[in-house]
């Protein structure tokens, strides 16, 4: 990537470009924002720049040999940690490097991803990823190295909030005494999961949503939209590119989250416990990423339903699909049920990330639903 390729984000670029111009490089950053927002991408942008010796005053040159090899993402000099799972039939510890090959191919064929696309790559199915213990020694052994080509040394660490205890109290003696012309950037979407001393020896860099102007324009221009068509998907996106390229291409996913929402609403206005008790099988079957995003997904739902009473469509973020369903159901989410009912899905997130037995966990909430809806 380069800064010219990252969707908008123009003031991160011009603070990035400031701080090298003036040799004011912090050693440690933290990239904070919501998911589809270009966190990766300004990273792997930033370290780009750092690491060209024909840079501009905009941008890294793009045609030096390490430009070259950053369009591989195989730079001596720039290292990435990021979650992973153990390999099946495999009693090893396992670190980043095992899967370091997957992981440059799914970041070059689009930077633009979340976690569970990422763990979708790796075939997860129930594991939950994490960056384990033995990726700290890794890291230390890395940066203690001289750099390969005498300039900075870079560690971008993608999703930091899921790294092992262990690992993040060695993180934090790095962050400490840092080797010299080391640069770690720290790509967060809860920077709150985090442990406290790491976030007081970082710079906290908030990266904000999208333009809708933008998004538009990068539909338009990359996928051939419709300037009306394109001005709808990047509404509905809401700043976040993922969804924007999920509305698109009809992502299956969606379509599955809005099909269980949809059954789960009206299977408990109808009190058909059975097929409740169904439901709940069918999403303990899923892997807990996935349950934790259908439960975002849910929570979304809610919020989107109770705005609609207030028939603000400005303020909608609902595809049609979604709107058609919402319609008739937006009234049964009000004033006097909507914060119980987003508590819940909140609880319920929490014990599937608390390894909760999933069935417990989706039926217990299905025969709330049952009340909550008749409020």
């Amino acid at each position: 990537m380069l800064f010219r390729e990252v969707i908008g984000q123009e003031e991160v670029k011009r603070k990035f470009l400031l701080e090298v111009k003036e040799n004011r490089i912090p050693h440690a950053q933290l990239l904070c924002g919501p998911e589809g927002v270009g966190k990766l991408p300004l990273a792997i942008a930033y370290a780009r720049y750092l690491l060209c010796p024909n840079r501009t005053e905009e941008d890294a040159c793009g045609v030096c040999p390490s430009c070259v090899k950053i369009n591989k993402l195989a730079h001596p000099d720039l290292h990435f940690v990021f979650p992973i799972v153990k390999k099946k039939n495999s009693s090893k510890d396992v670190v980043c490097d095992d899967y370091i090959k997957e992981w440059r191919n799914f970041v070059l064929n689009n930077p633009y991803f979340n976690l569970n696309h990422w763990l979708k790559e790796l075939d997860a199915e129930n594991a939950q990823a994490i960056i384990y213990s033995k990726e700290s020694d890794e890291i230390l052994r890395k940066l203690s190295l001289k750099s390969s080509e005498g300039g900075y040394k870079v560690m971008i660490i993608w999703l930091p909030e899921k790294m092992h205890e262990t690992c993040a109290n060695k993180l934090l003696k790095l962050l400490e005494e840092p080797p010299t012309q080391t640069v770690f950037l720290l790509v967060s979407e809860n920077p709150d999961m985090m442990l406290s001393t790491i976030l007081s020896r970082t710079q906290r860099v908030n990266v904000r949503h999208i333009t809708e102007e933008k998004i538009s324009e990068v539909l338009k221009t990359s996928y051939g939209l419709t300037d009306q068509d394109a001005q709808i998907t990047a509404h509905l996106a809401n700043g976040n590119y993922i969804r924007a390229m999920e509305t698109i291409h009809l992502n299956e996913e969606n379509k599955l989250f809005f099909e269980l929402f949809v059954s789960l609403m009206r299977l408990s206005y109808q009190r058909k416990i059975r097929e409740m008790k169904a439901w709940s099988e069918q999403l303990a079957g899923m892997g807990r990423e996935r349950q934790k995003s259908f439960l975002e997904y849910a929570q979304r739902m809610i919020r989107e339903n109770f705005i609609l009473n207030f028939h603000r469509k400005e303020m909608s973020y609902m595809n049609r699909e979604e709107m058609n369903f919402s319609a008739r159901f937006a009234p049964f989410v009000n004033e006097r049920n909507a914060i119980q009912i987003m508590e819940e899905l909140s609880l319920a997130q929490q014990h599937i990330e608390q390894n909760v037995n999933a069935k417990m966990v989706f039926f217990d909430f299905s025969l709330k639903m049952i009340v909550l809806l008749k409020q």
